[in-house]
């Protein structure tokens, strides 16, 4: 699988100084230097669900360039993000530096998360959008996440649906499901010079490897690792134009499918705690 790795931590090694970029591209990050209130699209979504994190040992993995992450500390939690892009964490913690947000980054694959952090010492694991896809099996991310938690905590996840990443959105005239729903051993290869954001320059490296896992898999891992499902709400909306002239932005800034509206979850939010 490393050579899958290599290929996609240098493509979010790429994306991150773009995904950075202080001006008007990228995640636009000067709103979180300049409103030190500012918190992601993507958590304020899922607020009602998420509740009160004030005070909550808090790992967030995979959590790229930090916005996730500095929104959950600014909401209270005292939050260490974890991501296997250098790139990444470096503008993280330039983020962090100028908006005086206290959290903590570390550079380690999430398979190896249990190995870096303290295992058992966090209340709540979060994971944002477009994180699973990138791993091959949805069981040692799981594992992973149990091991992080101490009894009592949960874990929190917002994720493009699987019937979601199925879908060709190269095709703008209606749904087409074309890619595995399953976990398949071999991953889906890609190259791709473009991002879900604007951003001032094409990517330099454009090859990626992804795996989708079934909402089912997914479910079935966690209950494995001795977790138990405490939500699960599948959504109409995606926090980015996932299919590219079938879709319409709501007011709260997610996408949603225009013509065909409701006919597909498009992405859900899951909560799974650990027994005390």
């Amino acid at each position: 699988m490393s050579e899958f790795t290599d290929a996609n931590r240098a493509n979010w090694d790429d994306r991150a100084t773009l995904h950075a970029d202080r001006g008007q591209h990228g995640y636009r990050i000067s709103q979180y230097i300049d409103d030190r209130a500012a918190i992601s699209g993507v958590v304020r979504f899922d607020l009602p669900r998420l509740g009160s994190v004030e005070g909550l040992r808090t790992a967030h993995l995979q959590c790229h360039i930090g916005t996730d992450t500095l929104s959950l500390a600014r909401l209270g939690a005292h939050v260490t993000g974890l991501d296997f892009s250098a790139n990444a964490i470096d503008e993280a913690r330039r983020l962090v530096a100028d908006t005086g947000d206290d959290v903590d980054f570390v550079v380690a694959d999430v398979y190896e998360a249990a190995s870096v952090l303290q295992p058992g010492s966090f209340d709540l694991v979060y994971t944002g959008v477009g994180a699973l896809c990138w791993l091959p099996r949805v069981d040692r991310w799981a594992a992973v996440v149990a091991a992080l938690l101490a009894p009592g905590g949960s874990l929190f996840l917002r994720e493009g649906h699987p019937i979601l990443w199925s879908m060709d959105e190269g095709l703008d005239d209606d749904l087409h499901l074309r890619f595995p729903y399953f976990e398949r051993e071999q991953p889906l290869e890609w190259d791709d010079d473009s991002t879900y954001v604007e951003t001032t320059r094409p990517l330099t490296a454009t090859r990626t490897y992804e795996w989708n896992h079934s909402l089912g898999e997914i479910v079935t891992a966690l209950i494995a690792a001795g977790l138990r499902i405490d939500l699960l709400e599948e959504h109409d909306s995606v926090p980015w134009l996932a299919l590219p002239g079938q879709m319409v932005m709501r007011p709260d800034g997610e996408f949603a499918l225009g013509a065909l509206d409701g006919v597909a979850p498009l992405s859900y939010t899951l909560r799974a705690g650990k027994p005390s």
